[in-house]
């Protein structure tokens, strides 16, 4: 498990960083892919307990929120999203008059998972997208996901002896949150100097404190993500969303902490970072 992680890891993050760096149609073509496949495998958790949510209409949902906000960025959220929610009971008030019972529930996991992995989700594109070198802020963002969720899983398995949340998720302690904490909070002003080398600007928005900053609140908040993703696969008895990723289980498990990174290091950066210089 460890050594298809780790080799999973240096295959895809060279591929992953030279995305963002090109950006464009090439980074919004990856991130459609992955968030269709995510909002697919939410689609399929549901299903695995019963569950009947549409998966075209979810997937479907999640491109259009994501293609939308790739073009013209939130301004057209105001009509975008009551449509959305229109479509989709209509989709399933016809699943139960056909004789689907439970079709509200369907209507419930349908309509979380496009808000969830769309409007979440929408945030990688937006993030890449902010002015002052979007690229730039994008890559601290993921790196300090990275940290926090590296350390906490190797301080967790070789330390961790006080569970976290035994019952979502056995395997994660406070000694492993808290390393993940630590090293995203120390971790990302490093990787800030490092970017340096490669092209960041040295200007005051992009300064050790607010690197610091921007690791500590990713590190702090993101895990509620996991958490949120392993409540459904409990519920629904399923230990990873699918077997895609070797060593990571589904993409869906990839990247339920980047759902909640993303819009929080987007409007951390836009309304303290960039508007305080």
């Amino acid at each position: 498990m460890l050594q298809q992680r780790v080799l999973f890891t240096v295959v895809a993050l060279p591929l992953g960083i030279a995305a963002v760096m090109a950006g464009g149609w090439i980074y919004a073509g990856v991130v459609a892919l992955i968030l269709a496949r995510a909002a697919w495998e939410y689609a399929a958790l549901f299903r695995s307990g019963g569950g009947q949510p549409s998966a075209l209409i979810l997937v479907g949902g999640v491109l259009a929120i994501f293609v939308v906000r790739a073009t013209s960025g939130l301004v057209h959220d105001g009509w975008l999203l009551p449509v959305l929610i229109g479509l989709t009971m209509v989709i399933h008030l016809v699943q139960f008059e056909r004789g689907r019972d439970r079709a509200g529930s369907d209507f419930a996991a349908t309509l979380s998972g496009i808000f969830y992995v769309g409007l979440l989700g929408s945030y990688l594109i937006l993030l890449r997208q902010l002015p002052d070198h979007g690229e730039w802020w994008l890559m601290l963002t993921l790196f300090a996901v990275m940290l926090a969720d590296t350390s906490a899983y190797f301080v967790g398995i070789t330390l961790g002896t006080h569970r976290l949340a035994p019952r979502l998720s056995p395997k994660k302690s406070w000694e492993g949150y808290i390393s993940g904490v630590f090293f995203a909070t120390v971790g990302t002003p490093l990787f800030l100097l490092l970017f340096r080398l490669f092209g960041l600007p040295d200007t005051p928005a992009f300064s050790l404190l607010n690197a610091g900053l921007l690791g500590l609140v990713i590190g702090i908040v993101p895990t509620l993500g996991d958490l949120g993703i392993s409540m459904i696969k409990r519920e629904m008895h399923q230990k990873d969303t699918s077997d895609i990723l070797p060593g990571h289980g589904g993409v869906l498990d990839r990247i339920d902490s980047w759902l909640w990174a993303m819009p929080i290091g987007y409007y951390l950066i836009l309304f303290l970072f960039l508007n305080s210089n």
